[in-house]
């Protein structure tokens, strides 16, 4: 294996140039091969529509505090031009519980200094909506969240968000891209000094008063259900929960027993192979903690605290509920408790890889159903519409376990969903039912809706080769290896005004689809079922003949 001059000349310039710190030379000077020599420094770490996510270590294909800078140079660039003075309202950045959060925090807060705009900085880590509403509640022009999310603990990442708390949506995050991409001298960027800034009033401390208020916010989207009867396990899976999320619990008097061997904030996550709240694994622990005191339920929030993941405890034992299912659940529960206040205007916002089971359910108690492309950033960008139309945001939700209730912030919230599912839970408790009754209810009502992802990571050159491969195989001959498929729909090309992104959905003659599309975030293609069937067993077996078909593509 040869490597090209272009990654060779890149990897001497960090291995051995003074302007990278000894921490970063010693890590490249390492035995490191030609195949890891060739993963670090193929390309610069994507700034996409989403920020920045990758896998941390020293190299431009890395998370690391140069790409930190470029990133937030970029920004700032972005930023000046378009507020000018009014970049004295500042950015908000908040971080999560992974490994050097908090540093690349600090470096994008100094970066941005460097370049004459303030920082509100949290002094401690906080969870990706707390930031959100952060961002609304000081009138800052901008936010950044240091995170990755549910992924594994190699892995950190960078979002940023506007003046309205909302993930930067397709036009602005490609104008941000363009500005970072011009940044050709990463060793050149100015970074301001810690104490200066603090002492000139350029870095600033977010104080807890914002905490509270965010606080208030969740509690005021509480119903009164009458005995918080039910008893929950809780595990924050070594991140931002545990503490927001236990403050709103135990202040509105729900009997809240956590996860000790997950509870305290932990970057390499030891307890699970992921901190991903959508893998059984990783409620494992709290699942047999559930059995053992007789628990109604378990709830777990990933590290930055914006999805949550419940298994309730039945007469058959543990059962694990997809988020489509938690979905349809808050869309029915959310509004029924607030049935006086819906009318036309009520809306009910989800993805479009997201279960019809939720949309069903709101057309039928009268609310509007709106669809967007996949990212929270697209249901927060309608709620931020409807604060000018006067629509009424009901709720917004993604199969991703993502949910969002309240006006509070722009992105999805755990903190407001775990209260939630807690009185959820209480309110069918105290009529002598589960959520897995509820659930049966809802099917028996609406039919049954059997919905599964199938993730398939294909990683380095050789996997975003794969990767368009299969999409190309799908647009071009998908309707013909898929029996049945009455439409297609290639969102690519632009469909219902939606922004075009790289997503093929295929509609069959029973309202059953599947949609593929790249990860925006992980070196992954997933595939998203969801079969309409009159039982489980029928549908089970729809699914896994469409399984083995995609499967084929995919092994090809």
């Amino acid at each position: 294996m040869a490597l090209s001059k272009k990654i060779l000349d890149t990897y001497e310039l960090w291995r051995t140039n003074e302007l990278f710190d000894k921490q970063t030379r010693d890590e490249l000077n390492a035995d490191l091969g030609e195949k890891e020599i060739e993963d670090r420094f193929w390309r610069d770490l994507e700034f996409g529509t989403g920020g920045l996510r990758g896998v941390m270590g020293a190299g431009t294909n890395r998370m690391n505090k140069y790409i930190i800078r470029k990133a937030s140079r970029g920004l700032a660039d972005y930023l000046n031009d378009k507020y000018g003075k009014s970049v004295s309202r500042g950015v908000a950045i908040g971080y999560d519980s992974r490994n050097n959060s908090d540093k690349f925090a600090l470096e994008a807060a100094l970066t941005l200094i460097g370049a004459g705009i303030p920082a509100h900085l949290y002094d401690q880590l906080e969870p990706t909506p707390v930031l959100s509403f952060t961002v609304r509640e000081l009138g800052c022009i901008g936010g950044i969240v240091v995170t990755a999310s549910h992924n594994p603990k190699e892995y950190n990442g960078y979002k940023v968000y506007d003046e309205q708390g909302c993930q930067v949506l397709i036009d602005d995050a490609n104008k941000i891209i363009s500005y970072v991409n011009a940044i050709e001298d990463i060793t050149a960027i100015p970074v301001a000094d810690e104490a200066e800034s603090r002492a000139n009033g350029m870095l600033k401390s977010i104080p807890s008063t914002v905490l509270d208020s965010f606080n208030e916010c969740v509690k005021a989207q509480a119903h009164d259900i009458g005995a918080k009867s039910a008893k929950i396990v809780y595990t924050a899976l070594h991140g931002t929960g545990n503490v927001p999320v236990r403050r709103v619990l135990s202040e509105l008097g729900y009997d809240v027993t956590i996860v000790k061997e997950q509870e305290m904030p932990n970057g390499d996550f030891p307890t699970v192979v992921s901190p991903n709240p959508e893998n059984a694994e990783a409620l494992e622990l709290g699942c047999k903690l559930c059995e053992k005191i007789g628990a109604d339920l378990i709830l777990g929030t990933d590290p930055d605290c914006d999805r949550v993941g419940i298994a309730v405890n039945t007469r058959d034992g543990m059962k694990l509920l997809t988020g489509n299912q938690v979905g349809a659940l808050l869309v029915d529960y959310v509004i029924k408790m607030n049935k006086a206040q819906i009318d036309k205007t009520s809306t009910v916002v989800k993805t479009v890889v997201t279960s019809e089971l939720g949309a069903a359910i709101a057309k039928a108690n009268g609310c509007r159903v709106v669809e967007t492309l996949t990212g929270f950033k697209f249901i927060g960008e309608q709620m931020c519409i409807y604060e000018k139309t006067g629509y009424k945001f009901v709720i917004g939700y993604e199969e991703s376990y993502g949910y969002l209730v309240g006006m509070h912030a722009r992105d999805k919230d755990a903190v407001v969903s775990s209260m939630l599912i807690c009185e959820m839970a209480c309110y069918y408790k105290n009529q002598g039912k589960t959520l897995v009754d509820v659930m049966e209810d809802i099917y028996a009502e609406y039919g049954y809706y059997l919905d599964k992802l199938d993730n398939f990571t294909l990683k380095g050159i050789d996997g975003l080769e794969k990767i368009g491969a299969i999409m190309k195989e799908m647009r071009e001959n998908g309707k013909s290896l898929l029996s049945d498929v009455v439409t297609v729909y290639d969102y690519s090309k632009g469909i219902d005004d939606l922004p075009k992104s790289d997503v093929l959905k295929f509609i069959f003659e029973d309202g059953s689809w599947i949609a593929i599309r790249p990860s925006g975030t992980e070196p992954k293609i997933k595939i998203y079922y969801s079969i309409r069937g009159e039982s489980k067993d029928e549908a089970t077996k729809v699914l896994e003949a469409r399984r083995a078909v995609i499967a084929r593509v995919i092994n090809a």
